[in-house]
């Protein structure tokens, strides 16, 4: 049985396109795109059965959303000389060296050990 807290996948999803419209208000390009990508997204399983497949889902919705928040977040902090911004850009070049280190490898089972 779900906590109380839980919300329902249409409560998520009417949340989400509010949350959208303090991201981006308006009709601008980015406000387009991200509400619809919340509604694909929320189209392709909307026929999905399994609750276990649907908190998943549910989960990677408000990951999703958290992570462009958290990034958006450190982009206004590194034009403020914030150190969120710095670190961002510093695991950015990290990963990127990595990646160029190894090769075109997507498992980097190297870089993971250290």
């Amino acid at each position: 049985m779900s906590a109380p807290t839980q919300r329902t996948s249409i409560q998520l999803y009417r949340d989400l396109l509010r949350l959208l419209t303090h991201i981006a208000p308006g009709t601008s390009p980015k406000s387009i795109a991200l509400r619809t990508t919340v509604r694909a997204e929320f189209e392709k399983s909307r026929n999905e059965e399994d609750p276990a497949k649907i908190e998943a889902l549910k989960a990677n919705a408000v990951r999703a959303l958290s992570n462009y928040m958290l990034y958006q977040g450190g982009v206004q902090d590194k034009k403020k000389g914030g150190k969120l911004g710095a670190a961002m850009d510093n695991y950015h070049k990290r990963s990127v060296k990595g990646i160029q280190r190894n090769g075109n490898d997507s498992d980097d089972t190297k870089g993971a050990a250290r």
